[in-house]
């Protein structure tokens, strides 16, 4: 089949969006290749159909848990065979689903960065004919970016293992700088090679910036004017619930939605949310990702973002559908503040980080020199009440350990449980003859699900409980046993984070913590708080504009549709000219408060006209203060 029938046999599409046949044709003529296309652009139809069109297998690489189960379970809906290996699963299903992949049909393996460094994916890596690699959120392998994941740098050694194999790297946002750093990491070929970017600019969004010291009067404002679906990020857990309660006893139906939460719960928010049963959610960065609701008009920000990447994509969940949307961002000072006293936590001491890998080791129980490549549930208010530490001082020294490559932790997901018969039929009739009190069991399961005997299958022990008439801890207990004796490989439900070691665990005093990586990535973040605070703070530049240059469009239009852009049409004025005075007024309240009169007399050079429209415009885009007569600038 050509690109465009398997388009229109497995999605419907009769064509593509612009870049993705670009990038497809680039990738079937065997070339790296790095794309960048924004939030809902549908990069995932990038590796996909070309992973279809050739020969073999489909390597993909994700970060993301959820993501990699909703595309898994997609695939499956369109007849494709997909599997994933990801921290969570027995070493069972890992190896049953690496055989799929290597003697079967399955033609996309989905694999979390670090598992592809454990001795039983590399052991199986010449058993498997891979036709592309594909790398989802890439901007992960880069130190200078927002997201910096060390597992993913061992993507270079499978490279060395498939030197002819081609990559596809794929992100919604990356500098001029991570762009460079993510084709050096995947060891790009320089003569078999090509970079494919979507502009950044969102010509249906209208972002604003507003400083304002009464932010839920504001955010209530705003709702009532712009109607439509909405999110509301706030930084802290405890905010959001704050929020949802405020804007419900202004009649606006609000749901809160943070990591904390059980994953059940997660999952009922989120899908009332998608259902337009509550109208907008006020939630942590938690939430949003992989989440494909084109409606959204508005998205605001109580609190500011770490990172300007950060904020484009989140800002970016607004007018996917291409009408006329909001992103809108609420800041005063304290923000700032708050960013850099963040900054600091962010990176506690290494003796700190020493001891919480010690005392998580130990409430696991991991003996030095075990645990390499393996998964654990972690139970955080447990061991945080059994640690006695703070929940920060646990959060952060996780940070440090995962960018010095120890391990991975993975937020709290809801893994259903899930079984395979490992015996056959004739094994299992001697299994009933031999155990009469597991035959009802067994009997239960087969006629409850179908494939049992093919794949991992998902299952609830309360339905077999009801329809066996028993309790749920019979069911439990029967699929233990079954489990011990080789009859199912049985991998019970999990809710919590995964910890995965990627590491052997070493003495806490053994820890080789990189102080110069440390420094490193300190001056990143801090690179990225202060591109932030210019953005909050610069009310002279189109706001589309100031987002897109970052990323390294210089020559795009100014929108006309920002606050700046709407401000400067109430000038009725040359940009520069308008620039320029402001410039002059700045300079001349830098010796102190000055009156009207004073302003204007001293700016005789220009049109008094003129220095009233800009002095309006500063006033009221809070750049100056205006205060019992006199106008000085913001402290």
């Amino acid at each position: 089949m050509t690109i465009h029938e398997i388009l229109e046999k497995f999605w419907g599409y009769a064509a593509f969006r612009p870049l993705q046949e670009d990038i497809i044709k680039s990738v079937l003529g065997g070339k790296d290749t790095l794309a960048l296309l924004p939030t809902g652009g549908g990069k995932s139809i990038c590796f996909q159909v070309p992973g279809l069109a050739k020969e073999g297998l489909c390597l993909v690489v994700s970060p993301l848990i959820a993501l990699m189960k909703d595309q898994v379970y997609n695939l499956q809906r369109r007849n494709i065979k997909a599997s994933a290996i990801y921290s969570g699963m027995s070493g069972y299903e890992i190896a049953r689903n690496l055989d799929n992949c290597a003697f079967g049909q399955t033609k996309f393996l989905y694999v979390s960065p670090e598992r592809l460094q454990t001795e039983q994916f590399l052991v199986r890596l010449s058993q498997l004919n891979i036709n592309l690699i594909a790398i989802d959120e890439a901007h992960c392998i880069s130190q200078w970016g927002y997201d910096f994941r060390p597992a993913y740098l061992q993507i270079a050694q499978i490279r060395e293992k498939l030197p002819d194999v081609p990559v596809l790297a794929l992100t919604a946002t990356a500098t001029n700088k991570v762009k460079a750093d993510i084709q050096e990491k995947l060891h790009f070929r320089k003569q078999a090679s090509a970079v494919f970017q979507k502009s950044f600019t969102r010509a249906n969004l209208s972002y604003s910036v507003f400083r304002e010291e009464d932010k839920l009067k504001k955010l209530i404002t705003i709702l009532q004017n712009v109607p439509g679906c909405g999110i509301v990020y706030v930084r802290s857990r405890k905010e959001t619930q704050n929020i949802a309660e405020a804007l419900k006893k202004q009649g606006i139906g609000a749901d809160f939605y943070h990591a904390g939460l059980d994953p059940q719960t997660r999952s009922n928010k989120q899908d009332r949310w998608i259902k337009d049963l509550i109208r907008v959610m006020v939630c942590t960065n938690a939430f949003g990702m992989g989440i494909d609701k084109p409606d959204v008009r508005v998205v605001i920000h109580l609190d500011l973002p770490e990172s300007l990447e950060a904020y484009y994509q989140e800002a970016g969940r607004a007018g996917r559908d291409e009408k006329k949307s909001y992103a809108v961002l609420l800041y005063n000072n304290e923000d700032i503040a708050s960013l850099e006293e963040n900054l600091k936590k962010s990176f506690p001491p290494i003796e700190q980080v020493r001891q919480t890998y010690h005392l998580l080791c130990s409430y696991l129980q991991i003996a030095i020199g075990t645990a390499a490549g393996q998964s654990f549930d972690l139970d955080v208010h447990h061991f945080l009440e059994t640690a006695k530490i703070p929940a920060p001082q646990l959060f952060y020294s996780l940070k440090v350990l995962e960018e010095n490559g120890y391990l991975a932790y993975n937020d709290a997901l809801l893994l259903p449980s899930r079984l395979l018969v490992k015996m056959n039929k004739e094994q299992l009739y001697e299994v009933q003859v031999t155990n009469p009190r597991l035959e009802p069991y067994l009997k239960g399961i087969l006629r409850t699900y179908g494939g049992v005997f093919d794949h991992y299958t998902e299952i609830s022990e309360t339905q077999l409980a009801r329809n066996l008439k028993t309790t749920v801890e019979y069911v439990r207990n029967a699929l233990t046993v079954m489990h011990r004796n080789q009859v199912i490989d049985y991998v019970p439900q999990t809710d919590k984070p995964q910890l995965v070691f990627t590491l052997s665990r070493v003495p806490a005093e053994n820890l080789q913590i990189d102080a110069k990586l440390i420094n490193f990535r300190k001056k990143v973040r801090q690179g990225n708080i202060q591109e932030v605070a210019k953005y909050a703070r610069n009310a002279l530049m189109c706001r589309s504009q100031q987002l897109v240059s970052y990323f390294g469009e210089l020559d795009s239009p100014s929108c006309d549709v920002c606050d700046v852009c709407l401000q400067k049409k109430k000038l009725a004025m040359a940009e520069s000219r308008a620039e320029l005075i402001a410039s002059m007024i700045k300079k001349q309240l830098t010796g102190g408060n000055q009156t009207l009169s004073a302003l204007v007399s001293g700016l005789s050079a220009y049109k008094e006209d003129e220095v009233l429209k800009v002095l309006r415009w500063m006033t009221d885009n809070k750049q100056l203060l205006y205060l019992e007569n006199e106008f000085s600038l913001p402290h």
